[in-house]
């Protein structure tokens, strides 16, 4: 179910042998990503239950079964901004119920990240995917 973009990630992750390679990796990823104009970095789309500052914005294109989930993220933390590029390989374009549908614990374990996140990165992966999940909910409702 995993994208292109995420399968690319997922390649990458597979060829680069040493955790040290990897994070430096995940770091360029988070370089790569817009930057969020700081009029969205508000309470409303701050991210709750990570130890960095994140904030998610979400983007719905289309309507019912057309509409089209994407979003845009940021964080004060360098390998969290990574994280939130890998996540947004993971869900932008799906429709809100392919988003509901993804396995987002079965699909990062293939990077590894289960292994090598400290505890507090972890859960902040996991708030993340569950405000993702929400924001998905909440376009199909």
């Amino acid at each position: 179910m995993a994208s292109a973009a995420f399968e690319d990630i997922a390649d990458t992750f597979a060829f680069l042998e040493d955790w040290e390679d990897r994070y430096r990796h995940l770091i360029e990823l988070g370089k790569a990503m817009p930057p969020l104009d700081d009029a969205f970095r508000v309470p409303a789309t701050k991210v709750e239950g990570c130890a960095s500052q994140v904030w998610l914005l979400p983007r719905i294109e289309g309507q019912g079964a057309a509409a089209r989930f994407d979003f845009q993220g940021e964080s004060d933390a360098l390998i969290v901004r990574g994280l939130i590029a890998v996540l947004h390989a993971l869900y932008a374009g799906l429709t809100p119920a392919e988003v509901l549908a993804v396995d987002a614990g079965a699909e990062l374990k293939r990077l590894g990240l289960d292994e090598h996140l400290s505890a507090q990165r972890s859960n902040g992966v996991r708030a993340m995917v569950g405000r993702i999940r929400k924001l998905a909910t909440e376009a199909q409702e």
